[in-house]
């Protein structure tokens, strides 16, 4: 059976180009980069890229390099993915639906909290004294992200995260659901007792996967962490 929002996304020479673009774009491409590349105004290419994302063909997310502020919108291609265990997904999409009808705040700080909570009763299954990284793993791999850990060296320990289980979701709503993410990642860790700032989650922030950066303290044994030392002031 044909996909009719697919065929009519893709009903423009326009929009193949677009698409053939962001395919060909490891990391994904922004609204001003498919405009230098075909000439197109800004609000020309963003119209065409967001039928491309309603048409299920494209995901869209900020990609903020973990700096603050109000990045630009990033897409890259959707990719066919499994999804979370039922009750997660109708949890998150509840709380996304109780989110948008929130008229005052801030939507992604209200994600962030809400994914916090959410995070520290996940992690509550794990016994006492576990590694942070490894608590943080177990909750990432138990809700379908398919998290592999990378060491960078210098203190840095990077997740990438190769699969959006709640890819459906993100479509409807990237801001508070990418910040549920957030939360999420900053609850188990906070519960593994590691600090929660520690943690920023990039959408896109490798070629196949989103990215989550850890600075944690480091250990002095394993699967304890070492505080950090007194300010000697």
């Amino acid at each position: 059976m044909i996909d009719t929002e697919r065929y009519r996304a893709l009903g423009t020479a326009s929009r193949v180009s677009i698409l053939d673009i962001v395919k060909a774009a490891d990391g994904g491409v922004t609204i001003a980069e498919v405009g230098e590349r075909t000439g197109l105004h800004p609000s020309t290419a963003r119209a065409h890229l967001d039928r491309l994302v309603s048409a299920g063909l494209l995901v869209k997310a900020r990609a903020s390099g973990g700096q603050p502020g109000r990045p630009a919108w990033r897409y890259r291609i959707a990719v066919a993915e499994a999804p979370a265990p039922a009750p997660y997904r109708a949890l998150a999409a509840a709380l996304l639906d109780h989110l948008s009808r929130r008229t005052g705040g801030d939507v992604r700080a209200e994600a962030t909290r809400a994914g916090q909570d959410w995070g520290r009763h996940l992690a509550a299954v794990t016994p006492p004294g576990e590694d942070p990284t490894d608590v943080l793993l177990g909750v990432l791999r138990g809700l379908g992200f398919s998290p592999r850990l990378h060491h960078t060296g210098a203190g840095r320990t990077e997740i990438h995260l190769h699969t959006c289980p709640f890819l459906e979701l993100v479509n409807r709503n990237p801001d508070a659901i990418c910040n549920l993410h957030v939360g999420v990642v900053r609850g188990a860790l906070e519960h593994a007792g590691a600090p929660p700032a520690g943690a920023v989650v990039e959408p896109f922030g490798a070629p196949d996967a989103c990215v989550v950066r850890l600075t944690l303290p480091e250990t002095d044994a394993p699967g304890r962490r070492r505080p950090p030392e007194a300010d000697p002031r």
